[in-house]
């Protein structure tokens, strides 16, 4: 039974081949070719999500900071494929669909049924309504018209805005490029459909009432009313001694005990489609999925609500990817990405297309001792400490860090690095990429600490945060904000050092507006650059 490998986050790149040459045009069509497969309106696979990417501006259409609430804004975000990009084509009557976003489970709607141009694009429970029907009308190369049956008008990037959070309306029909989408569609896990669990798989566990089986092709190995017993039943009798990943598809949900933990081994594929519910009362390290001193492992989606210890536990682990994760916890740590504090030997190759994060009261994702990071999206929420973490850890890649009442009260931060994070022997050269912060409330912004360093912040997007802003401290060769940056309504933004660690040293900061927010070097640093920074009430203290 051979397998698709798990596919990395959308990330459409077309490459189109045009020849003006006069009567050949007609033929040039015939010879497009599209590396991020567009569907257009004959193609519509409805069993299938598709991130909706703006032909004007090349963003995806985004359900707002990931709402799954009755009115959830949409607008327009750079295109991470996390499930609130993530859109199926639900048929509904007369040949028009409801698209219903991944995330939320709620319609795409025109708000109060308007029929005016600029009315508000919302979400909502699915109702059918025709303000939440869409005829799909073709464009030029590929691309598709989204017009509603209520006001006969098409969504559109309203303004034609190429911004980040730009909202998405709807206008008279006149098929510009902000109101024409590429549908790309997203499979995530090689089964055909981007669905959890279709495709392929070596085992199967399934639950009919009360009961849960687990099979091994026609072989049942388990069957009864304890999930995780299942789980490791099909888990425990994949081939043994393999050099190949086997998969195993979850369907259904269930609970399990805080106390105890479902262990993946080398060459394992575990896709949940369901909800693991962790009850009872934590036990140390235990996590809901544990992968510890294995490789090769991969875990496209899964969900954990409950009171875990961990949500998901790594350790002394190599070639771990993770698709969708969604952590909606009533305590405990997220995820923990560690190396058992074995300096010599770290943790290696660990990916993370989008994560979900809330309710912990530690942190979201913490990483200790792991060379190589790539993280796509970290969405954290009301999460008692950090969103995003990084000790100890080098050669990191990280999109988005998106949190909102993060560290509230505390020192902690939207993202955080510690402990030599950054640092490459004795030296602190860029290894460190983020594509953004984002903060709202909670404690600090972006904190950077304890001989840290090494990194580079294209944007910064941080309010009413209740501690600093941002702060550097004892940290070196750190750019914020390379390309641009807002600040407003927080605690200062600070560099400091303590005097038991070399002076913070190496630091630029830029391309910033700040608003109702100090700025402030105490003691000085080495090497410590402002520019360009705009302050609107503002106070300003630097060396």
């Amino acid at each position: 039974m051979s397998l698709t490998p798990t596919a990395r986050r959308v990330r459409p790149s077309p490459v189109r081949l045009l020849l003006a040459l006069g009567g050949a045009l007609a033929l040039a069509a015939a010879l497009l070719t599209v590396v991020a497969r567009p569907a257009d309106a004959a193609t519509i696979d409805t069993n299938a999500y598709y991130v909706l990417v703006n032909r004007h501006s090349g963003k995806a259409m985004d359900v707002w900071e990931h709402s799954t609430a009755d009115g959830g804004e949409i607008r327009q975000y750079d295109n991470l494929g996390g499930h609130n990009q993530q859109f199926r084509f639900v048929p509904s009557d007369s040949g028009h669909y409801v698209l219903v976003n991944r995330n939320s489970g709620k319609a795409v709607d025109v708000w109060e049924h308007s029929t005016a141009d600029g009315a508000e694009i919302r979400q909502y429970d699915v109702t059918h309504g025709h303000n939440q029907q869409f005829r799909v009308l073709d464009s030029a190369g590929g691309d598709v018209r989204l017009i509603n049956r209520n006001s006969g008008k098409a969504l559109e990037v309203w303004e034609w805005s190429t911004a980040n959070g730009a909202r998405v309306s709807q206008y008279t029909d006149h098929d510009g490029a902000n109101q024409r989408w590429q549908l790309v569609r997203v499979d995530d896990d090689g089964g055909g459909s981007g669905g959890c669990g279709s495709g392929s798989y070596h085992a199967e566990v399934t639950r009919n009432g009360s009961t849960w089986t687990a099979r091994t092709g026609s072989t049942v190995r388990y069957t009864g009313g304890d999930m995780l017993q299942a789980m490791r039943a099909a888990v425990d009798n994949l081939t043994p001694g393999r050099t190949h990943k086997e998969r195993v598809v979850v369907r259904g949900s269930g609970t399990m005990s805080a106390g105890s933990s479902l262990d993946l081994p080398s060459y394992t594929v575990l896709d949940v489609c369901g909800t693991i519910d962790v009850t009872g009362s934590p036990s140390a390290n235990h996590a809901a999925v544990r992968i510890r001193n294995a490789h090769d492992v991969e875990v496209p989606h899964i969900t954990v609500t409950g009171n875990p210890y961990l949500g998901i536990f790594v350790r002394n682990a190599s070639n771990v990817h993770f698709g969708q994760v969604d952590l909606r916890l009533s305590g405990g740590l997220g995820m923990r990405i560690d190396n058992h504090d074995n300096r010599g030997v770290r943790t290696r190759n660990i990916s993370i297309d989008h994560v979900n994060v809330s309710g912990t009261n530690n942190h979201g994702v913490e990483t200790y001792g792991v060379d190589g990071l790539d993280i796509g999206t970290v969405v954290a929420r009301n999460t008692a400490y950090s969103g995003l973490l990084l000790n100890d850890t080098i050669n990191a890649t990280v999109d988005l860090v998106d949190a909102e009442n993060a560290g509230t009260g505390t020192g902690y931060a939207a993202f955080r690095m510690a402990n030599r994070n950054g640092r490459v022997g004795d030296s602190y050269p860029v290894n460190i990429r983020v594509g953004e912060v984002r903060a709202r409330g909670g404690g600090r912004g972006v904190f950077c600490v304890s001989e840290s360093g090494g990194a580079v912040i294209d944007r910064i997007d941080l309010a009413n945060t209740g501690n600093n802003a941002i702060l550097i401290e004892n940290c070196y060769n750190v750019t914020l904000a390379g390309q641009s940056g807002t600040v407003r309504d927080s605690g200062e933004i600070r560099i400091a050092a303590r005097s038991e660690f070399p002076n913070t040293s190496d630091v630029t900061i830029q391309n910033l507006t700040v608003t109702n927010t100090g700025i402030r070097e105490s003691p000085c640093g080495n090497n410590v650059t402002f520019r360009n920074i705009t302050r609107v009430n503002s106070s300003y203290n630097v060396c």
